[in-house]
């Protein structure tokens, strides 16, 4: 397999999604792991060497085989990488407690902030890479050691860049972090033994599914699960609607990895997206995003339709003013009862309704507001806004990455995807208190400004790019220099994201920032 083809394959998830392909049977895997991965590990008491001291997400799991393809010229076909991937996601996984709060890397929520109690590790481990791709892995000390000599070993500068150089780098990271690491994030944990004796999950059926995608909006609809041929492979079909009305659908597959782990690749309204949920309990929670621009996407959540899993899941729209009637979707599964609505808002007339979605036409009194829960019957979950006036405006994200490419270059250019957040002030009619109530998403004129004086100086407002005044949606500009910039510079900046939001002769301002930055070069599963 060519340099370049391992490579574009790990610069995106189709290399995982690409994995949604019958997956051989048990011994087929054990056998190739033997005559792929032992010419070079070794075999003993304990496994295979490096091996079998590991445990990982699929990504990392995918990552792990493509650079024993690169560095050490491993020969591997797709199918048999797909096969192995999986083979190890199933027996040397994590367990989904393993992967919370830190799914955003797997999800590929690259604008997420991260955030650590120890500041070592954030210095030592999180400053070349996310320290998700850390938090997603299981060593025993021994193998933390021999990670940090192969940092050492294939990256030798290691030491004499920022927050190294400073320090006795490596004595640091194995005298400190690999006990530190042992300690956190072994290989042996009761969370991980508990999982692998659980019983199987219930996926086949009917899903039904809700999701809100930043500069398009809300979504629901229905996901049909059935199951294809190999082990944990399943068609999907989905049929839902926007919430300004336009229908979507798609048709694709979806694998699961070690029993709750769900990468589904599917094409929705003749666009290819990929899935990246947990699956929990009948439920499905995670990111639906575009396969070639995967900074696109939506957050889902997913109800099995099954007896004893009775939810809301959201309400379409999500917030209602006082003195106001309109349309309310509930979206969950088994919603069979009697609607239950906050105090306040009355039933005007029941549209349609299913186990899936209760449509509705309601009003709110002028007097009513806060957030408050919605039933039907014994499903529970979703709430609903009701508020008389907007107090103040945030901008989501309130910092984001934008990046500059195309223009013939190879790389693509990456959006900055931003929604207005709207919020109500508590009974002293104050904003800032902790009885301020979100409202939700609402409409918004968005323009950008520069940030600061050095974004005044080099007119990052003309050059690095276009908001979308409707939508929110930040397009940066072309890669490569620039002959109209000072000293020809390329099209970087520092924007100040600015969400005006009406309300009557009143404007409503909220912040954010965007930062510009050079073309996307490294793009792995795990950033």
């Amino acid at each position: 397999m060519k340099i370049k083809t391992i490579t574009a394959a790990l610069g995106s998830l189709a290399a995982l999604g690409a994995a949604l392909a019958p997956a051989p049977a048990l011994a087929s895997a054990e056998a190739l792991i033997r005559a792929k991965c032992l010419p070079c590990h070794t075999e003993g008491n304990e496994g295979i060497s490096r091996i079998s001291q590991q445990r990982k997400s699929p990504e990392g799991w995918l990552m792990s085989v493509a650079r024993m393809q690169i560095v050490h010229g491993l020969k591997v076909t797709d199918d048999e990488r797909r096969t192995v991937v999986k083979y190890l996601a199933d027996t040397q996984g994590l367990a989904p407690s393993e992967t919370d709060g830190v799914r955003y890397a797997l999800e590929r929520r690259l604008n997420a902030v991260e955030q650590f109690e120890s500041e070592q590790f954030t210095q030592m481990c999180a400053r070349c890479h996310s320290g998700a791709r850390v938090m997603l892995q299981r060593r025993p000390a021994e193998e933390w050691e021999h990670l940090v000599h192969f940092h050492l070993g294939q990256y030798p500068t290691t030491e004499y860049q920022a927050l190294g150089r400073d320090r006795d780098w490596f004595g640091i990271a194995l005298k400190e972090m690999v006990p530190e690491l042992a300690r956190t994030l072994p290989l042996q944990t009761e969370a991980w033994t508990q999982w692998q004796a659980r019983a199987p999950q219930v996926v086949k059926g009917e899903w039904s599914m809700s999701g809100h995608m930043s500069g398009r909006g809300g979504f629901s609809g229905v996901m049909k699960v059935s199951a294809a041929k190999g082990k944990d492979l399943y068609a999907l079909s989905f049929d839902g609607r926007w919430d300004d009305g336009s229908a979507m659908s798609g048709k694709g597959q979806a694998l699961l990895y070690t029993g709750y782990e769900w990468r589904g690749d599917l094409v929705v309204d003749g666009t290819p997206m990929r899935q990246v949920f947990a699956l929990e309990d009948g439920v499905l929670r995670g990111r639906m995003f575009l396969r070639d621009q995967d900074e696109i996407g939506a957050d889902v959540v997913a109800s099995l339709q099954q007896p004893g899993n009775s939810r809301v899941l959201a309400v379409h729209p999500a917030h209602l003013k006082a003195g106001m009637a309109a349309e309310l979707r509930i979206v969950g599964s088994g919603l069979q009862g009697e609607v239950s609505l906050p105090l306040g808002v009355r039933l005007l007339e029941t549209i349609r309704r299913s186990n899936a979605e209760v449509v509705l036409r309601v009003e709110a009194a002028d007097d009513a507001r806060g957030v408050h829960q919605v039933a039907v019957g014994e499903a529970r979950g979703g709430t609903l806004a009701v508020y008389d006036s907007i107090a103040a405006v945030k901008v989501m994200p309130a910092f984001a990455v934008a990046r500059i490419g195309g223009n013939g270059t190879p790389t693509a250019k990456v959006e900055a995807r931003f929604d207005a957040e709207a919020w109500a002030a508590g009974p002293d009619g104050k904003i800032g208190t902790e009885d301020d109530f979100r409202i939700g998403f609402v409409p918004a004129n968005w323009s950008v400004e520069p940030f600061d004086e050095v974004a005044v100086r080099d007119e990052d407002v003309k050059f690095a790019g276009l908001m979308d005044a409707a939508s929110g949606v930040f397009v940066p500009g072309d890669a490569g220099p620039n002959p109209a910039r000072r000293m020809s510079a390329s099209n970087v900046g520092n924007l100040k994201v600015v969400a005006e939001v009406a309300q009557g002769a009143e404007r409503l301002r909220g912040e954010g920032q965007v930062i510009v930055a050079p073309p996307r070069w490294n793009n792995p599963p795990i950033p």
